[in-house]
């Protein structure tokens, strides 16, 4: 059995941490730094926390080694599972043709790519975090904006900054349900109180990705409609989160932003639109000849050519034809209901059957009911967490019918058949994306075999116990564990399940509201995940910029950064001036 020492080195909780947290700085050195590609910084960081772990931790070299299996196996199903057969349903949409119908149909709404930038990446995007998470959201709206003439680095910072305000309330809940069964705090009571921290986030998030579309000039001209925006999604977010549901918060919150918008546009048109949508396609064709493989283009000259082959079909084996903007694309001519509507359909059956598998409870409890507990060899059993009891993370959960990404396949076999693209050519495509996501699936797996290594051993718990040992400050402290163990795990929900029972007891030591820091460990780890390998990963294959994950770290760190440090003030002030805010 091995029980973790929270200090190890030299007796000494604050040189531990220094030493437990060895992986995360060569992670972030080598992808920030040094921009070493994803896969490699993600492996190198796998072996030094083995080795802290043995050498430092006195973990024995098996269980070490076992812990980060268990790791990989999580990073690759479901996390990796989601992606793949997330880009597989759009890949469908492209070889169908009906992708261009899409791009069209967005027009109708708005010929404006900084409005549909915040339709697509925040509201749309958030409808999926609400449903689906675990990557899912950015992948999607990625080549969504990629197709619609977003250079790619520009497609995956906005999609990854978008990501965040949902991110609290994602896959129905689940980070607070998670953080409620740890804490026995009542999770309508922790989503209540996240309900009134994140809401504040959304205010402003519409309003920086119009910044990051199209610089000061975007948010000159477009502000009114970005504010909306952020203003309805955050009240929705706060009355549902505090009054209707906690598991219906984003579904609710991204209907009423996207409707918002709409109602909004048909009163008032921002200007500069046709300037934007030209720099947008002149910054993607500058980019065109790096040669990068992914979604949304191709290995040689043919990306975007006009030769008179259709838009949207096979670029030869494993590509796709990257789909530009076509004349009258962006306008809001052409296109009847029935094109709009098969547009749309594959996002909507998606909507219907995540809808029923998370809010139908007889077809939830059904899927429940086939998940598969493996007890992983070898290791469950053999590792006590810090309080001395029997880690129950050692048992892998298989999730082979509900998870996400299984739903996802469900759905995308419907398109199929609806779409008529034929079995081979489905197939054909679903092989394509494996393979185009092969150094993805191995920084993904290299990445949670590190976090497991981290957590089985202590060396996470090590770093948090450090920080909530702050007393009062740690009310400002608090949202920083959450950032750190999104940023590591890149899931809200295993932030939760690392720090919010720590949360909870450093905030009864210090004389502070147990609730409020466990729904800062929440909101805080919204603003990591935009810096997660994982994510930045899943965004650089999602736009075909596989390699590149250092370049997307360096765009995001400065605005997980700002956005963390807001949450930091905030939730401080909560703590004590602002206490007539919570509930």
């Amino acid at each position: 059995m091995y029980l973790p020492d929270l200090s190890p080195v030299a007796d000494s909780l604050a040189l531990s941490s220094l030493v437990a947290a060895l992986p995360l700085i060569t992670l972030f050195v080598l992808l920030g730094g040094l921009r070493m590609k994803a896969h490699w910084a993600g492996l190198a960081s796998l072996a030094v926390a083995i080795v802290i772990a043995v050498a430092g931790y006195g973990m024995p070299t098996d269980l070490a080694l076992l812990s980060a299996s268990q790791g990989a196996a999580f990073g690759l199903f479901p996390i990796m599972w989601i992606v793949v057969t997330a880009i597989w349903l759009y890949q469908l949409t492209v070889v169908s043709g009906r992708f261009e119908d899409l791009r069209r149909a967005f027009g109708l709404i708005s010929d404006d790519p900084r409005v549909q930038a915040v339709i697509i990446a925040f509201c749309f995007g958030g409808l999926l975090e609400a449903l689906a998470g675990f990557g899912a959201p950015v992948a999607i709206t990625g080549v969504m904006l990629m197709a619609l003439g977003f250079a790619p680095m520009r497609a995956a910072i906005t999609v990854l900054v978008a990501n965040t305000a949902p991110v609290a309330f994602g896959a129905i809940g689940i980070p607070i349900i998670t953080a409620g069964n740890l804490t026995k705090i009542p999770y309508t009571e922790i989503g209540a109180y996240v309900g009134r921290q994140t809401p504040l986030l959304a205010l402003f998030v519409p309003l920086l990705l119009v910044a990051l579309v199209d610089g000061r000039r975007g948010v000159r001209q477009t502000w009114p409609v970005a504010l909306v925006c952020g203003a309805v999604f955050a009240l929705a977010q706060f009355v549902s989160a505090n009054y209707i549901s906690v598991e219906l918060t984003d579904i609710i919150a991204s209907l009423a932003g996207l409707t918002a918008v709409v109602l909004f546009l048909r009163v008032w048109q921002p200007k500069g639109g046709a300037q934007a949508r030209a720099a947008l396609r002149t910054e993607g064709e500058s980019e065109l000849p790096s040669g990068e493989e992914g979604a949304g283009r191709t290995n040689g000259s043919d990306a975007g050519a006009d030769d008179g082959k259709p838009q949207g079909t096979s670029g030869g084996a494993g590509t796709t034809t990257r789909i530009q903007p076509a004349p009258g694309a962006g306008t809001k001519e052409g296109g009847n209901g029935g094109r709009v509507v098969m547009a749309f359909l594959p996002y909507l059956i998606v909507i219907a059957v995540f809808s029923a598998a998370k809010l139908w409870t007889p077809f939830k409890e059904f899927l429940t009911t086939t998940d598969l507990k493996i007890s992983w060899p070898g290791l469950d059993g053999h590792v006590l967490t810090a309080a001395g009891k029997v880690s129950a993370t050692t048992v892998y959960t298989f999730p082979w019918l509900s998870s996400p990404g299984t739903l996802l396949l469900l759905s995308g076999l419907v398109v199929a058949a609806v779409y008529r693209v034929s079995a081979v050519a489905a197939a054909r495509e679903f092989a394509a994306t494996v393979y185009k996501l092969r150094w993805a699936l191995l920084t993904v797996a290299s990445v949670l075999a590190l976090a497991y290594v981290m957590n089985l051993s202590g060396q996470t718990i090590t770093i948090g116990t450090w920080i909530a040992g702050t007393g009062a400050a740690f009310a400002f402290l608090s949202p920083i564990l959450g950032w750190l163990g999104t940023a590591v795990t890149g899931s809200d929900t295993s932030a939760n399940a690392l720090f919010a029972t720590l949360q909870q007891a450093a905030g009864a030591k210090a004389g502070l509201d147990p609730t409020l820091l466990v729904a800062a460990n929440t909101s805080g780890g919204v603003v990591g995940k935009m810096i997660s390998p994982q994510n930045l990963t899943i965004a650089a294959t999602a736009v075909g910029l596989v390699g590149r994950e250092s370049a997307l770290f360096r765009g995001a760190i400065k605005w997980s950064l700002l956005l963390l440090l807001a949450m930091c003030v905030l939730v401080y002030l909560q703590s004590n001036l602002l206490a007539w805010m919570l509930p």
